[in-house]
């Protein structure tokens, strides 16, 4: 690593650098651009986010912008590799060893520090589980709940048992962030006799965390910035993980808050900051693109949006009508019109960057038809359905026309219904998705609207009240563990406030997802998996739509190596494996 250059271009030293940011902070040196240019040089970051973090808490940290910041400090045992997602080694120095008699897992920890030089330890992953599961923290809860106990052996192991199989235990309570026993132990005793323990424990003031990650907190101004120094105790220093030699090549971060994404990306076009840790839409892009010193990446995310029906009211019950509005919709023209190409066509509710749980053998409805073909077919549906019209949207020659005055299997005329949306100043994607489905469906004779509503109420419609007919919605972040397949859809969530919106249920899912939860084997998991896929893509309680990319600005006169994967560049690999350019 290159010294840092004071201006006078002699080396400065991390008392330097934390005087000069102190300086920044306390408004002698305004823009942090010029700062970083000539106090930095080449070896702290600026990171610039729309919005301050929320909180240092651990357990209370449910906001992009603080775990922006913790995923930095606090690390798993293990965590998934940029090239195919695969579990690996982090704190853990092995894969987990399962014993099926027993029910459990070993796990080996490699040797590890914290940040104050303190030695990481099975019982502060031990202490971890045992805190979440004590004060039933909401955020890890569900991933600990069926840990019957923890056990360590030795120091550097730790042995879980389970209640029951539980497959998520490799995919989310393995990759639980693990807390210093030394650090939070008298505070849990103290809090665990209140009233209210877990208020307490989320009310916590956390204003010096320990860190067993790349970097550790040194000073947070509020409202204005936060700076990370690096670890000089992280384990991977150095080590080899998964064909990454990791670093970090820094000697820290600085997160600048902004407030707007114009401001974010004037910083960004300024060189005030060296990364803009949020997505890009489309209207930045030129700009940020002219830029010869601007890098652009473009990253799948785990995300979906996608159309649900309920399916406790007809005709949004009837599989015949489903289909026909799946064939209808032309994900191709939403993504090339509407998302200006953002985006991934999204056959089925796993999206299609997830490689290991996506299964693309399930049904592609309309792929590849012309608008006329589209008609034709679900015309054909319809009719094998019992439906009929005034007049038919097909004549007898097989012409196109529109149609008029649909009618019902039992001949009554189909009622006028609902397409609800987020409203377009919240998302214009969205409402204009549900436009266009509209006008589809109008030519099939459909006596269909669209609406549009705050996303807290039509949330609350779907989700709480149930009283809706058909809506557009989305999920920015799915878990890389496709779980939520069995949240979504089987019937024991079909209850207010349940996850099962749709109100789908079919009891040959309800067993493939059962199975699912509990099967331990991967391989034997993925099938279950695959098959929950197929099975909800024929039924179509809801039809996805798009899986939307991800499109994030760097300065590359500034830093190189950066990682690239599923969710983006702003991840554990990259923090440790970027450079500065010189």
């Amino acid at each position: 690593m290159n010294n840092t250059q004071n201006i006078h271009g002699k080396p400065a030293g991390k008392a330097c650098i934390y005087t000069l940011f102190l300086l920044f902070l306390s408004g002698a040196l305004i823009d942090p651009g010029h700062w970083v240019s000539k106090a930095y040089a080449e070896e702290i970051i600026t990171i610039g986010l729309l919005e301050e973090p929320k909180t240092l808490n651990i357990w209370r940290a449910t906001d992009t912008w603080s775990n922006k910041v913790l995923c930095q400090l606090y690390q798993p045992l293990y965590i998934r590799e940029p090239k195919n997602l695969k579990l690996v080694p982090w704190l853990a120095a092995d894969d987990p060893v399962y014993d099926p008699a027993a029910l459990s897992y070993t796990v080996k920890i490699r040797p590890c520090k914290w940040s104050d030089g303190t030695e990481l330890t099975s019982a502060d992953v031990a202490f971890t589980g045992n805190i979440i599961k004590t004060f039933k923290v909401p955020r890890f809860l569900s991933k600990w709940e069926f840990i019957k106990k923890i056990e360590t052996p030795d120091k550097h192991t730790v042995r879980f048992f389970l209640r029951e199989p539980r497959a998520i235990f490799l995919s989310r309570t393995l990759t639980t962030p693990i807390v210093q026993k030394k650090r939070w132990e008298a505070i849990a005793a103290n809090l665990k006799n209140l009233q209210e323990p877990l208020l307490a424990l989320l009310n916590e003031k956390v204003n010096d965390p320990v860190s067993n990650g790349p970097f550790v907190l040194k000073e947070w101004k509020k409202g204005g910035a936060l700076l990370l120094e690096k670890n000089e105790h992280f384990f991977g220093q150095g080590k080899e993980i998964s064909g990454y030699l990791l670093g970090p090549y820094i000697d820290g971060i600085i997160y600048k808050f902004f407030g707007t994404t114009d401001a974010a990306i004037l910083a960004l076009l300024k060189g005030s900051v060296d990364m803009f840790w949020w997505g890009l839409q489309q209207g930045y892009l030129q700009d940020l693109e002219a830029d010869k010193d601007i890098r652009i990446f473009t990253n799948e995310k785990s995300a979906l949006y996608y159309v649900g029906f309920n399916v406790r009211k007809e005709p949004f019950n009837d599989i015949y009508f489903r289909k026909a509005v799946a064939l209808l919709t032309d994900k191709r023209f939403i993504i090339r019109k509407i998302i200006q190409g953002y985006a991934l066509r999204a056959n089925s509710i796993v999206p299609s960057g997830n490689v290991f749980w996506y299964n693309p053998n399930v049904p592609a409805y309309g792929e590849g038809l012309s608008r006329e073909d589209r008609i034709r077919k679900a015309y054909s549906i319809l009719s094998e359905g019992g439906y009929s019209w005034e007049r038919s949207p097909v004549t007898l020659s097989g012409k196109v026309v529109n149609g008029e005055e649909i009618r019902l299997p039992d001949g009554n005329p189909m009622k006028e219904f609902t397409i609800l949306t987020p409203p377009a100043d919240y998302d214009p994607k969205r409402a204009m998705v549900g436009l266009i489905i509209r006008e589809w469906l109008k030519l099939l004779g459909m006596p269909v609207t669209s609406k549009t509503m705050p996303l807290r109420s039509l949330i609350q419609q779907v989700k709480t009240r149930r009283q809706f007919d058909i809506f557009v919605l989305g999920y920015g972040n799915l878990s890389l563990d496709p779980d939520y397949l069995r949240n979504f859809f089987i019937s024991g969530n079909n209850n207010p406030k349940g996850w099962n919106t749709s109100g789908y249920n079919n009891p040959r899912f309800d067993r493939v997802a059962d199975a699912s939860a509990g099967a331990m084997d991967p391989g034997k998991r993925k099938k279950l998996i695959w098959d929950m896929q197929d099975i909800i893509m024929r039924d179509l309680p809801w039809l996805p739509l798009y899986s939307p990319k991800l499109v994030e600005g760097v300065r590359r006169d500034r830093f190189t190596g950066w990682v690239s994967m599923v969710g983006g560049i702003g991840s554990r690999w990259s923090f440790c494996t970027i450079k500065p350019v010189k």
